[in-house]
């Protein structure tokens, strides 16, 4: 059974959310989906935005992204916060979800998305934050 499950969002959308309790720093989920390069991503992430679809691009290493539009999971549901309850390792080439916190029952798990702000998403943690992602 998995500690946590994707449903309709407070933050936006669609988020992911506790189903039990989930102890500080334990590895929750990796961020799976296609490995490709750094070029690549920009041709999909410009591709996705004139088409209308979320970009779930995530930068794994100096020469490769994740995908997670292509052969992802539920991890790319997990809503950026500028105050977050997670945060990500990388390990052996692997990006996970970790609790930066005790995490409640029913908590909508958050992480700091650290793009480098093209401004192209406006942040909606909370109401009045302004940054732009």
């Amino acid at each position: 059974m998995s500690v946590i499950e994707k449903r309709r969002s407070k933050i936006h959308g669609t988020g992911v959310y506790a189903t039990e309790t989930i102890p500080k720093n334990k590895r929750i989920i990796d961020y799976a989906g296609e490995k490709i390069s750094h070029k690549e991503s920009l041709k999909r992430e410009r591709r996705y935005i004139r088409n209308g679809h979320h970009i779930w691009c995530f930068t794994l290493s100096s020469r490769t992204v994740v995908d997670a539009g292509v052969g992802g999971n539920v991890a790319r549901f997990i809503n950026h916060s500028c105050r977050p309850n997670c945060y990500i390792e990388i390990t052996d080439g692997t990006i996970w979800i970790r609790a930066a916190r005790t995490l409640k029952k029913g908590e909508e798990l958050t992480y700091d998305y650290n793009t480098d702000g093209d401004g192209l998403i406006m942040c909606r943690c909370r109401p009045g934050c302004q940054r732009l992602l």
